[in-house]
């Protein structure tokens, strides 16, 4: 028998935190819900789940200070956001706080569970067969730890999130050479919709910032194209 993967659930809207729980459970997944999250360390810990799904707007603490926590007890654990907050601002906050992934309400239940098998499939936590992670990547000044999320540099360490990381992966597996933009976004979201799209850019500037100014690396972007990975 398949072991069943684990959700961790924090939505404080009881209507649609029982339609999302009990379809997921109908779709094999094991789901711990709750209400609020400042008890979030004890879910993980005691749960143990292999993605986590936030609700932004709740009582007390809001998801991205929820995915803070979660992020400093498991960083590679994938962590979805459930939201109607999506400029890019917010989308900022919530990589930033750790976030892999956002949905936007209302959604579908289809694009959810779609968005949680891509999550799973892609989490580097289990890499596919034939898709081994390097241990160690040098980057000029910099080193990247790909299995622990991490970037070292002149300024100390960089703590990536699930998504930053997985997108580094792929630009350094096109070092000096360029990554079709279209490509990218399969490999990692499983699909180039205009959200994801979206998405995409917010981590491309993101990562951009973790290399300084005159360091020799550089994300090019190739209008219409995709990237172009300088590390010269």
């Amino acid at each position: 028998m398949a072991i069943k993967k684990k959700i961790l659930y924090v939505e404080d809207e009881p209507y649609m935190a029982r339609i999302v729980k009990d379809t997921l459970e109908l779709k094999g997944f094991e789901v711990m819900h709750r209400s609020e999250g400042g008890r979030i360390q004890e879910y993980v810990t005691s749960f143990g789940p292999d993605i986590c799904l936030l609700d932004v707007m709740l009582p007390h603490i809001d998801g991205f200070a929820i995915a803070t926590h979660i992020h400093h007890i498991k960083p590679r654990l994938p962590i979805i956001f459930l939201t109607a907050k999506t400029q890019t601002d917010d989308l900022l906050k919530g990589f930033a706080s750790g976030g892999s992934d956002y949905l936007k309400k209302p959604f579908s239940m289809e694009e959810l569970i779609a968005r949680i098998e891509n999550q799973l499939k892609f989490s580097m936590r289990e890499a596919a067969p034939g898709q081994e992670l390097p241990e160690v990547v040098r980057l000029k000044d910099y080193t990247f730890y790909p299995g622990k999320y991490e970037l070292h540099g002149p300024a100390g360490i960089i703590k990536l999130s699930n998504r930053e990381a997985q997108i580094l992966v792929m630009l350094c597996g096109h070092t000096n050479g360029a990554i079709d933009r279209r490509e990218l976004l399969q490999a990692v979201w499983g699909d180039d919709s205009f959200f994801n799209s979206r998405n995409l850019d917010v981590y491309i500037r993101k990562i951009r910032g973790y290399f300084a100014a005159g360091s020799g690396i550089e994300i090019v972007t190739l209008k219409g194209q995709g990237y172009h990975f300088v590390v010269s």
